[in-house]
C-alpha cells in the first residue's frame, strides 16, 4: 500500500510535539544538560558513502560514513543514515572550517523536486569536541526529532556546529553567524550526497538550534546563495543575549544563567584572545573552570553540583569597562543582523529562566523592524523545556506547499 505525504504528516506530528519538549530541554534546567557516556555508547561509523566530493568551497564534502549503531527509530525510517564532514565558514572572522553533522533521506519515491530538506539546529550539547550529537547513538537527544522528520518525507542535517566532534579548531558557543553558516552548509553537504534532495529547504530548532535557525533565515539571501529557503522555526531561541552582561554585573543572573555565562565565555575566550577571562570568573568558577567546561566524561560528573554551587559574584565582570565589553562581544553574536530571506515562526515562553522573555521580545520587534515576516507565539506559562512547538509541524509542511505565511508584525508605515 502506497502512504501519502499527507498521512505521514499526520502521523509524524505527534511524535514531533514529545520530541520537541525533549530537544528544547538542553539547555533548561539547572545549566545545559548533557550526559556523559562511555566508549561503547558512541556511535559507530562504517564503510564510505557514494557522494559527489569532487568540488570544494562551503558545503564540499570531505567525506560521509554509514552510522552503524543510530537509534532505531531513525535507521527504521532511514535510506541513508550517514556521519559526514563538510566544509563550511567562521562568522567570527570568515576562516574556512571543517564541520561534522549527520545526514538521513526517507525511504520511497521522492516528489518532483525532490526531497525537501530541514537543516535541524540542536539545542546545546557543549562546547568541548567530544559534544557532538554525531557521536552518540541518539543524537545526543534528537533522535526523535530527526526520525519524525525524517518519517514526514524529509531529507534532514544536523549539523554538530563548528568545534564540536572534529579537532583543530574550537566552538564559539551561540556566535549566530557561525551556527547559521554551518546549518545553510548541511544543507549543500546533503545535495552532494543525496542526488535526489531538492533545492527548497527549511532551518529549524531549539534553543541554541532556535538562534541557528533565526541566523540561517537571515544568512539564505548571501551566504546561502543557490538554495531556496522557505521558512525557519525557532523555538525558545537564544537570540539576542545581550543581557546577559548587565545581568552579570547586576548580579541578577537566573541559576540556569550562570552556567549559560560560564560556557559563553568559554567560546568568547577563543574568539577573542585578548579577553582577560579573569575579569570574569572567580570563586568556583575560576576554581572548577574545566570541570564547568566539561560535557562528558570524569570532568563533567561533578557539572550539575557545581552550576549549582555558582554565585552572584563568581561571574560578575571586574570593572563596568569588562561589563561593557563583554555586552559588546554579546551583541556580536546576537540576533537580528539583518533582514531575513524567508517567514519565521517563533515560539518562546513567559517563564522562561535561561533566555528573558524581554530578550526575546527586543529580537522579534527589531525583526520586524527589518521587515520580517515573523509569526510570533508567546506561551506566557511556558518556560525553556515545556514549550508546545506542535504548531511547528503544520507550519513547515504550508512553507513548502508555497503557502503564504501570516506576519504578526505590525505593518510598517514609510
Amino acid at each position: 500500500m502506497t502512504t501519502s505525504r499527507t498521512q505521514r504528516v499526520s502521523r509524524a506530528s505527534g511524535a514531533c510535539a514529545l520530541a520537541l519538549i525533549l530537544v528544547t530541554s538542553g539547555c533548561s534546567s539547572d545549566e545545559p544538560s548533557v550526559e556523559s557516556r562511555s566508549d561503547s555508547q558512541s556511535a559507530a561509523f562504517g564503510a564510505s558513502l557514494d557522494a559527489d566530493y569532487g568540488e570544494g568551497g562551503p558545503g564540499s564534502l570531505e567525506s560521509a560514513q554509514q552510522l552503524l549503531t543510530i537509534d532505531r527509530r531513525v535507521s527504521g525510517v532511514s535510506s541513508v543514515a550517514a556521519r559526514v564532514v563538510y566544509s563550511s565558514t567562521s562568522g567570527v572572522d570568515g576562516s574556512p572550517q571543517r564541520v561534522s553533522g549527520t545526514i538521513f533521506a526517507p525511504e520511497g519515491t521522492p516528489p518532483e523536486g525532490g526531497w525537501p530538506i530541514i537543516a535541524y539546529g540542536h539545542g546545546t550539547t557543549g562546547v568541548l569536541e567530544d559534544c557532538a550529537p554525531s557521536t552518540d547513538p541518539e543524537l545526543l537527544g534528537s533522535s526523535q526529532i530527526v526520525a519524525a522528520l525524517v518519517r514526514s518525507g524529509h531529507v534532514v542535517t544536523v549539523s554538530d556546529y563548528q568545534g564540536l566532534g572534529l579537532e583543530g579548531t574550537y566552538h564559539p558557543y551561540l556566535d549566530s553567524r557561525t551556527v547559521g553558516n554551518n546549518l545553510i552548509d548541511s544543507v549543500r553537504a546533503a545535495r552532494k550526497l543525496i542526488p535526489e534532495a531538492s533545492t527548497k529547504w527549511a532551518a529549524f530548532g531549539g534553543s541554541q538550534g532556535g538562534q541557528a535557525a533565526w541566523a540561517a533565515n537571515e544568512l539564505a539571501g548571501t551566504y546561502g546563495a543557490g538554495l531556496e529557503m522557505v521558512g525557519s522555526v525557532s523555538l525558545v531561541p537564544a537570540a539576542d543575549i545581550t543581557g546577559l552582561a548587565a545581568a552579570a554585573a547586576s548580579g541578577t543572573l537566573t541559576d540556569d544563567q550562570k552556567p549559560l555565562l560560564q560556557w559563553v565565555l568559554v567560546g568568547l575566550a577563543k574568539s577573542h584572545p585578548e579577553l582577560n577571562l579573569d575579569d570574569y570568573r572567580r570563586g568556583i568558577v575560576a576554581d572548577k573552570w574545566d570541570e564547568l567546561s566539561a560535557c562528558g566524561g570524569v570532568l563533567a560528573a561533578d557539572r550539575t553540583s557545581l552550576a549549582a554551587q555558582i554565585s552572584d559574584d563568581d561571574l560578575r565582570p571586574a570593572t563596568p569597562e569588562a561589563t561593557a565589553k563583554l555586552a559588546g562581544y554579546l551583541q556580536e553574536m546576537s540576533l537580528p543582523k539583518s533582514a531575513a530571506a524567508a517567514p519565521m515562526l517563533v515560539v518562546y515562553g513567559g517563564k522562561d529562566t535561561l533566555i528573558s522573555q524581554p530578550w526575546t521580545d527586543a529580537a522579534i520587534a527589531a525583526g520586524c523592524a527589518n521587515g520580517d515576516t515573523i509569526q510570533s507565539v508567546l506561551q506566557p506559562n511556558s518556560g525553556h523545556a515545556d514549550i508546545d512547538g506542535a504548531a511547528a509541524f503544520g507550519w513547515l509542511t504550508d512553507r513548502f506547499a508555497g503557502t503564504e505565511a501570516i506576519s504578526f508584525c505590525p505593518i510598517l508605515v514609510p
